[in-house]
């Protein structure tokens, strides 16, 4: 029988996951990686059986090596800001 992954384990991974998915640079790419995290840690959460918790965890953790691959190239990539996203008090030339 699969021993499931500490209760710990998965809350540091899950704060992994979700500071990674928060650091995008892209407003869309960042709100679909939050939503993503919340709900997949969500699933495992209400999950019982240990053997499909054990593969949710190692399938989180392969997906985090990705995410952060991901995060590295769009933050060298990474436009400006959107107009739905919160922006900074300074105006310069190039908003006027």
């Amino acid at each position: 029988m699969a021993t499931p992954p500490a209760r710990k384990a998965i809350i540091g991974l899950y704060a992994s996951t979700l500071r990674t998915a928060k650091s995008f640079s892209s407003y869309n790419f960042r709100t679909y990686f939050v939503q993503r995290t919340e709900e997949t840690f969500r699933g495992m959460q209400t999950e019982q059986d240990p053997i499909k918790l054990s593969q949710a965890y190692s399938e989180a953790v392969k997906e985090l090596s990705v995410l952060r691959r991901c995060a590295v190239i769009n933050q060298l990539y990474g436009g400006g800001r959107l107009a739905v996203e919160e922006q900074s008090g300074v105006r310069t030339p190039a908003d006027t």
